[in-house]
């Protein structure tokens, strides 16, 4: 997961073929070796939590549904090798570089709380930051629920990961990670689809997922749906930008990349939810709604 994905993904950094003199100058065409990255950039005020439903219709692996993402954070599931998923929520240090044992102890993210079975860690390479990993056996045309709850303490921002466990019935607190902000609330919210196997044979496989259902409680405490979107798109070289889709669901908004897929929107599109979400969950966790 890079830094700026909910913009563009990382460029690789492609050297020049040098061409004989009596050439003209070509540069060496990137090889595509993974499915375009794509995003909802949902439109939503300024935030105390954010809570977002997804249902992976079609996934291999090495895919990443990224459900609940913002401007120092994301939280969502993968499919890894082997059969293998896991939920995963992380926050980036604020400071730049990928290397995390330079980040001054003042700067990095603290761990407030750690979930049972919850895995929590530095990490490095997409910027520096806090990870937590929990096993978590999700399956196709399942719902998915994620909360991301933030609460402004000075300078700082704590940042609480909920996951609904479908198998209990309930919700679980995975990790809070407090990191410096300046004091500001969630923001620049949005979701995306990845292909992070990025071998050349993922280009051909097909991802796709349905986000929906989603709500914000802003910083004025009104409880606002989230009824639009922006489709964007990475433009990363060495991804296959012409594989990509978006459009509307039953339930939300429906991202796509791989395999077959075409375009029905072009990329920048703003994607309304029809119909939008009209009433809040009457199950969410009861510490999003106190002081």
């Amino acid at each position: 997961m890079t830094r700026l994905l909910a913009i563009v993904s990382a460029f690789t950094v492609l050297g020049l073929c040098a061409a004989p003199a009596a050439e003209s100058e070509k540069s060496a065409a990137p090889r595509i070796n993974a499915a375009c990255s794509i995003h909802l950039g949902w439109q939503a005020p300024a935030s105390e939590w954010f809570y977002l439903e997804a249902r992976v219709e079609k996934s291999t692996p090495g895919s990443y549904f990224m459900v609940c993402g913002w401007n120092t954070g994301y939280f969502g599931v993968q499919e890894l090798g082997g059969g293998r998923k896991v939920a995963i929520f992380s926050v980036w240090d604020p400071t730049k570089g990928d290397n995390p044992e330079h980040v001054k102890l003042e700067d990095r993210v603290e761990v407030l709380h750690e979930g049972k079975d919850v895995k929590v860690s530095r990490f490095g390479g997409e910027g520096t930051g806090g990870k937590s990993m929990t096993e978590f056996p999700w399956k196709l045309g399942e719902k998915i629920r994620c909360i991301v709850q933030a609460k402004v303490e000075d300078g700082k921002t704590a940042y609480s990961g909920w996951l609904w466990q479908p198998r209990s019935n309930e919700w679980k607190h995975l990790v809070t990670f407090r990191v410096q902000t300046g004091g500001k609330p969630l923001s620049g919210l949005y979701s995306f689809v990845e292909d992070f196997r990025r071998d050349g044979k993922s280009v051909g496989e097909e991802r796709r997922a349905v986000f929906g259902n989603g709500w914000v409680k802003t910083v004025d405490k009104g409880m606002v749906p989230l009824a639009q979107a922006r489709f964007t798109a990475s433009k990363a070289p060495t991804e296959a930008r012409d594989i990509v889709d978006a459009g509307q669901a039953e339930g939300g908004l429906y991202l796509a990349n791989g395999g077959k897929v075409s375009p029905s929107v072009p990329v920048g599109t703003v994607l309304n939810v029809n119909p939008p979400p009209l009433t809040v969950p009457n199950d969410l966790p009861a510490e999003l709604f106190k002081p």
